[in-house]
Formats: C-alpha cells, sequence, structure tokens
C-alpha cells in the first residue's frame, strides 16, 4: 500500500502525541499533574540559559508574553524561580529549581520506560532500526524550536 509524505508526518506526529501523553499521563499519576509538554521544552531551555522572558520566547519560538505567562505558571508551581543577577543586581535571572530539575528527571525516566514498552510491542531490533532510520533523516540536528533552518537546509534555500 503506497502511502503519502502527509501519511509519513502524521504518523510521526501520532508517534510524539501518544509518548508525550503518555509520559504527561503517568507524570500525573506521580504527583505532578500539573505538568505540561510546553513546561518541559521551558524548563530545558531555562536551564540551558534562557534566563528572560525574551530568551526563552526566542528559543520556544513564541511571544514573549506567552513567555511570561508560561514562567508565572512555572514559578507558581516551584519549577523555575527569578534569582538577582550577581553581575547586575537590577536584573532578575531563571534558574530551574530543585523541583524543577526533579520533575525534568522523572519526566526522562518515564520516556525510558515508555521507549521499554516499545521495544517491547516491536522488538528491540526494531525499533533500533526505527532510531537509527529517523537520526538518518533528521541529520543529527538537535531539535530546536527557534529555527525553521532544518526546513530552508533541506530546500536548498
Amino acid at each position: 500500500m503506497s502511502r503519502s509524505g502527509a501519511d509519513l508526518a502524521l504518523l510521526l506526529l501520532g508517534g510524539f502525541r501518544t509518548l508525550v501523553d503518555a509520559a504527561t499521563a503517568e507524570l500525573a499519576r506521580r504527583g505532578h499533574e500539573d505538568v505540561r509538554p510546553v513546561h518541559d521544552f521551558a524548563m530545558r531551555a531555562i536551564a540551558a540559559g534562557a534566563d528572560s522572558a525574551s530568551e526563552l520566547g526566542r528559543r520556544l519560538s513564541i511571544s514573549k508574553q506567552s513567555a511570561a505567562r508560561t514562567i508565572a505558571v512555572l514559578q507558581e508551581r516551584g519549577y523555575v524561580a527569578r534569582d538577582t543577577d550577581p553581575n547586575d543586581a537590577r536584573r532578575k535571572r531563571l534558574q530551574v529549581t530543585p523541583l524543577g530539575f526533579e520533575v525534568l528527571h522523572q519526566g526522562e525516566a518515564i520516556f525510558d520506560e515508555l521507549r521499554d514498552q516499545w521495544a517491547r510491542q516491536i522488538g528491540p531490533a526494531e525499533l533500533e532500526a526505527i532510531e537509527k532510520h529517523l537520526r538518518a533523516l533528521v541529520d543529527r540536528q538537535p531539535v530546536r524550536f527557534d529555527t525553521p533552518g532544518w526546513i530552508t537546509r533541506d530546500l536548498g534555500e
């Protein structure tokens, strides 16, 4: 049966959603019912150096206002904090709190468990082959939310 490129894109998106939805549900069962995928993306960006709403917005390709709302939610829930910048007392820097790192680590463990489930379903060799092919197709580039550069590179623009 011949499939279209759109079918492939939907299958890949479906795989992503299946994993993310299962991880979100498991985090909720483990006591973190208030965590959403965007919170994970934001905390990872903050841990990697996005220390302001403007920078977080750039890294996630969202508006500064959306980034500020996400930061407010994360602060309210204790996942991130604003600390005084040691180089400029007028500036506040974002940092992931120990609770935020605990949620990130639990999420990583859950994704490992989900990967193991998939390996049991289709076989470890099959899953490794899928991962190998996906790595080859995405050219081992890290997933970035702030730029569609991989699209223009592939199109030769």
